[in-house]
């Protein structure tokens, strides 16, 4: 996107993320044009605007043009929405574009958000699936947590209290740190939907794989980040933020 001469770029908006610049903001921070504060980037929920005005959820910040970003609060996206709120701010922010003009979305808008959040994780933990990343059963969950070798434990939202904290205190052995309280991150997602993401039948408990040497270890251990940013942020969207 060209910018106008003598016209300054509204920092709600960010530019297509295709461009090899934007590529390599993955650190940098952009302003929620509900609450006007600065969050990083990766934590932020991205609003695509189509050329026609229309809104679409973007989590993967990957569409081309332009776009605006909210906090991941459903809560206040629906109050945002119900008092006119988040039309207002997003006309303010495409001020002067074409798109400001002929802005619309769907009062269905928050539902499409937390659908594309869902997607968003369940892809991505196909994705770690085959590429190695995963560990699936818990006989061998708890294997590889004594031995220092899950970086993340993960548990199904209907998972049984006796089984993830069989699996949290194997967790906390390998990790050398028992008596901390550390549990694992109880997914917004059953073992139904857990199972139909990764293609196998009555999947409970997930392991990420991490704490390995060489190249291997170093893609795991990024496997851990891209698993953990997915489903901490559909957490808050949703209003139940995994435990630390």
């Amino acid at each position: 996107m060209r910018t106008p001469p003598n016209e300054r770029v509204n920092p709600d908006i960010a530019d297509s993320v295709d461009s090899p610049a934007s590529a390599k903001e993955t650190g940098s921070e952009r302003r929620c044009v509900l609450s006007q504060e600065s969050f990083p980037r990766e934590e932020l929920i991205r609003l695509a605007i189509a050329p026609d005005g229309s809104v679409h959820p973007d989590p993967q910040a990957k569409a081309p043009g332009r776009g605006a970003w909210i906090a991941p609060d459903r809560a206040a996206l629906e109050s945002a929405i119900a008092d006119g709120h988040l039309k207002r701010a997003l006309m303010r922010a495409f001020k002067g574009g074409p798109e400001g003009s002929k802005l619309s979305y769907s009062d269905d808008l928050p539902q499409q958000i937390a659908d594309a959040l869902t997607r968003n994780l369940a892809d991505r933990l196909g994705l770690e699936l085959r590429g190695g990343n995963l560990v699936l059963g818990s006989a061998k969950i708890e294997e590889h947590a004594r031995t220092g070798r899950i970086a993340l434990l993960l548990h199904a939202s209907d998972a049984s209290e006796d089984g993830r904290k069989k699996l949290d205190q194997a967790w906390r052995v390998g990790t050398e740190s028992e008596g901390s309280g550390k549990r694992g991150l109880v997914l917004p997602l059953d073992r139904e939907a857990l199972s139909v993401a990764l293609g196998r039948e009555n999947v409970v408990h997930l392991g990420v794989s991490g704490r390995l040497m060489g190249r291997r270890g170093s893609a795991q251990a990024t496997a851990s980040g891209r698993i953990g940013q997915a489903v901490t942020r559909l957490s808050r969207y949703l209003g139940s933020d995994p435990p630390d």
